[in-house]
């Protein structure tokens, strides 16, 4: 500010000087016009100097600023210092982006860049070798034109990308690939995509291992089982030192019986095809068969039932799964809420969804538990499993079925307070008694 200053101060003396000259030579006006067009001519001389430094092709490094006076020369340097920060910082960007470039190529993952109108803006080696990219040649060219699938571009164009993608696209490659995108920047998109075959390939011989084993076990145990009951219904033939192992190989027995029987259930839920639309369920008649099937298997426990819901309250489903999600989560409650207790069986509803809730006032789960519960085998207590029979599957087939529905399962627990599961299904899948009417006349 001050060295502007002072150019004004030197531009006034200048006037002053050249009006006095004018002034003894009588021609006040000539000089002055004379030493505003000779300020002007430097300040225009000075400002091609600046254009022709600024055009010069060479770079920063093989030329300097023009030198220059006053504030001429505050400029030339200024501009220069800044140029040379810009060229630091640009060469430090350039370093950072070359680096992740370089890390990038390295991944057995693909990773692609999508501009925010949905074209290929950059992609690592990966994405060459898994979705035949070629740049630059695809760059700017729509991704769901790349990759041609309908359920890729069902995906892509959602923009719900909670989940992944696992698909096998024809003429691309034949292993199974997953995609998974998610927002960045100005509504641009990062996609990742890995080869999932031998995790496919896993997961199917797993699903196999598990139906297959199952279904023999079954006659073995079927076999076992049926001895054992001819043995029972001759008990007094046999001496009293073996009542108690006979009684508990029996007991056993029905145990396997029934871990063989969930396995199969989960087997046959993950490769069953998803119930259709024609598929329903009346909730208050479901919720009453519960209560009937679960009063008869604990009649010891006089457990007291509070049903809420609407009447004809129908959902799209399957009857016979939705029924096992209820009788397991009751069971369950039953199972551990002592005796005397109350289970509530109520649904509510929300904008969007509607929830199917089992309560009760029983024992409760630590919150360290609640995340684990629908792991296959997985126990709060491993004491339980003798005491009270379960398999350790019945949540797990909640969670199959529930996402069979299109569903989730909601815990919420206090210890000493008792339990709520909640069912969330979303609210389309709710039918009115007219539309059950006109779907059962068609």
């Amino acid at each position: 500010m001050k060295k502007w200053k002072s150019e004004f101060d030197i531009f006034l003396l200048l006037l002053l000087i050249s009006g006095l000259a004018g002034f003894f030579f009588e021609k006040t006006a000539i000089f002055i016009a004379a030493s505003l067009f000779l300020y002007s001519a430097y300040n225009i001389y000075q400002l091609k100097r600046l254009a022709d430094w600024a055009s010069e092709k060479k770079t920063l490094d093989e030329t300097s600023p023009p030198e220059g006076s006053g504030n001429w020369g505050t400029i030339f340097d200024s501009i220069y210092n800044l140029q040379k920060k810009q060229r630091s910082s640009s060469n430090y960007l350039k370093s950072l982006i070359n680096k992740a470039q370089e890390s990038s190529a390295a991944l057995e993952m693909a990773v692609v860049m999508i501009n925010e109108q949905g074209t290929l803006d950059w992609g690592n080696l990966a994405s060459e070798r898994l979705l035949g990219f070629k740049f630059p040649d695809d760059q700017n060219q729509a991704v769901t034109n790349l990759i041609r699938d309908p359920r890729f571009a069902a995906y892509f164009h959602s923009e719900n990308y909670t989940e992944a993608l696992q698909i096998s696209i024809e003429g691309i490659s034949d292993n199974v690939l997953e995609f998974q995108i998610t927002f960045f920047g100005k509504n641009e998109r990062l996609m990742l995509v890995r080869d999932v075959t031998q995790l496919y390939k896993l997961e199917s011989m797993r699903k196999d291992f598990v139906g297959n084993v199952s279904h023999e076990l079954g006659t073995p145990i079927t076999v076992i089982k049926g001895y054992l009951e001819s043995i029972v219904d001759n008990i007094d033939d046999i001496e009293k030192r073996w009542h108690n192992a006979i009684f508990q190989m029996q007991h056993q027995s029905n145990r396997m019986e029934a871990i063989v029987k969930d396995l199969l259930l989960l087997s046959t839920l993950e490769t069953k095809a998803i119930p259709g639309d024609e598929a329903s369920a009346d909730l208050s008649l479901l919720f009453r068969e519960v209560q009937e099937t679960t009063t008869k298997l604990m009649e010891e426990h006089e457990h007291k039932f509070i049903i809420s819901s609407p009447s004809r309250l129908t959902v799209k489903g399957s009857y016979n799964e939705l029924y096992s999600v209820i009788l397991n989560l009751v069971v369950n409650a039953a199972k551990y809420s002592g005796l005397k207790n109350t289970i509530q069986l109520n649904t509510r509803m929300e904008k969007n969804a509607i929830f199917i809730e089992v309560s009760d006032n029983g024992l409760g789960i630590e919150r360290e538990h609640l995340s684990r519960l629908t792991e296959r085998f997985y126990r709060v207590d491993k004491s339980r499993s003798s005491e009270t029979g379960g398999t350790g599957l019945g949540l797990a087939i909640v969670k199959h079925i529930l996402a069979r529905h299109e569903g989730v399962l909601h815990v919420k627990s206090n210890v000493g307070q008792g339990s709520c599961f909640s069912c969330e299904l979303p609210f389309y899948r709710v039918l009115n008694s007219a539309q059950k009417q006109t779907k059962e006349e068609s």
